[in-house]
């Protein structure tokens, strides 16, 4: 090569350098269903769906109940509920630990965000669980506030919508952790005898003692496109029945096919679709 090809290199790789720093962070952000860059304030106001393969970002529950909330109409309850330590817990590291990363990280204190709010002028109560909260994992506190979401919208007559995400019961509390399916459960069962609306939606991913338990319990289940929708994962399944599982196995698109959720709604038309249900069921 000749020489003077090396400073020509060299000027070329310090203008792409100088084009990188142009853009600061913050300004883009690429998909991972098509790896497509995405201008960030495009995306937000696409409610964080990709435009060009339609994947849907995680966000948070703050997030989830702007999108389906009236505006200023969110009324937050038992935000002050914190879990405990019961087991003094230590693995990798200690529960405590996790709770003060994912505090610090989320701005929560714990993973469910209840309340009271307004869907398109309709009065319902609304327990959304933040995924970025160790996982959006069920222990104490957060099968206590959907229990009492559901039993406060028992009481007054209204309905209840929830919005999972989340990858099961809580290991560091243990039993503690697994008894909050049958409490959530039997109060869904409570809600449903009272002849009222129980709306259930599951974002990526819903797996485990959620799943289990009141996520899958509800009158109409609906799912985000291509979210995981499951209970154990798929690798220990194909352990224990030593067998390939089918394509798409355990998607949205496949527990539709297969009957286990009622319809897939994409995140921008959530809000409108859930409020049409409930004038359906006459609440």
């Amino acid at each position: 090569m000749p020489i003077g090809d090396w400073f020509k290199k060299e000027q070329k790789d310090d203008a792409q350098s100088a084009e990188k720093r142009a853009v600061p962070d913050g300004v883009w952000e690429k998909c991972p269903g098509c790896n497509e860059a995405l201008f960030i304030k495009e995306l937000e106001r696409n409610h964080m769906v990709c435009s060009k393969c339609d994947y849907h970002f995680p966000i948070s529950a703050q997030q989830r109940i702007d999108n389906l909330t009236d505006h200023g109409s969110f009324e937050e309850l038992w935000a002050e509920m914190h879990s405990e330590d019961p087991l003094h817990f230590i693995g990798v590291k200690a529960y405590t630990m996790s709770l003060d990363k994912a505090k610090k990280t989320t701005g929560l204190q714990d993973a469910a965000v209840c309340g009271r709010a307004l869907i398109d002028g309709r009065r319902v109560v609304l327990g959304v669980i933040d995924f970025k909260f160790i996982g959006g994992s069920m222990g104490a506190v957060v099968g206590e506030k959907i229990t009492r979401t559901i039993e406060l919208a028992t009481a007054e007559e209204i309905p209840v919508i929830t919005v999972s995400s989340s990858g099961g019961a809580r290991m560091q509390e243990g039993m503690i952790s697994l008894m909050q399916m049958a409490k959530t459960s039997a109060a869904v069962a409570r809600h449903s005898a009272a002849g009222l609306p129980y709306i259930s939606v599951m974002a990526n991913p819903t797996t485990g003692g959620v799943t289990a338990s009141f996520a899958t319990l509800a009158d109409i289940i609906i799912a985000e496109p291509r979210a995981l929708i499951g209970f154990a994962g798929p690798r220990v399944i194909e352990q224990t029945i030593k067998q390939k599982l089918p394509k798409d196995f355990q998607t949205a698109e496949f527990n539709l096919q297969h009957g286990q959720i009622d319809m897939i709604v994409d995140r921008a038309n959530m809000k409108r679709t859930i409020s049409r249900i409930i004038d359906y069921m006459g609440s």
